[in-house]
């Protein structure tokens, strides 16, 4: 597996290509969750991967599309205090988050009640099924997490939920920025 940057992105571009990935084989197939956090803790072991990636053009949230292939597909994102995703779903894609630098905060829906809000800091690797609904925002400035999912993402669920607690799904492609979205 080689590490090939896939989709643009606002990042500075790495000063040189990126090696092959000292990994396992891929299994060519959809990984389940543990493969996942293992993805995701391993790649985020290997700096040289990715510290380019994480050099940013700009302030705020930021992302890099950082491997993909039929099964699997690998995100490096950026986060400052202000950045929130909105509410999403990943479609019929598991996923796997690894920080690497500060912290995450990852939000989920309750209904009927207050959001089940927890800090994920570096060091700290989660993952979710295809039906987690969530969303997910800096929680220090600087901060720098490791995606993955399997399959490859193509559409995502956007969230609204308005002040009455209805709530809307809107389908995204995979390479739309999430953020909240205004009811």
């Amino acid at each position: 597996m080689t590490l090939t940057p896939t989709a643009p992105t606002d990042l500075v571009p790495p000063r040189a290509g990126l090696a092959a990935v000292d990994l396992p084989p891929l299994p060519g197939r959809t990984l389940d969750e543990p493969e996942l956090r293992a993805l995701v803790r391993a790649i985020g072991r290997r700096r040289d991967l990715w510290a380019a990636y994480a050099e940013r053009s700009r302030a705020g949230r930021h992302y890099a599309s950082l491997y993909r292939d039929a099964d699997v597909d690998v995100w490096l994102l950026g986060w400052d205090l202000t950045d929130d995703t909105g509410w999403h779903d990943h479609d019929t894609s598991a996923g796997a988050v690894t920080v690497l630098r500060g912290a995450v905060r990852e939000s989920r829906p309750r209904l009927g009640g207050v959001a089940e809000e927890r800090t994920v800091r570096a060091g700290r690797t989660f993952s979710f099924g295809a039906d987690h609904i969530h969303r997910m925002g800096g929680a220090v400035d600087g901060s720098v997490s490791i995606h993955a999912y399997s399959p490859p993402l193509w559409r995502m669920g956007q969230y609204s939920i308005s002040d009455s607690g209805v709530m809307r799904r809107w389908s995204v492609s995979y390479a739309d920025e999430l953020r909240p979205i205004d009811v």
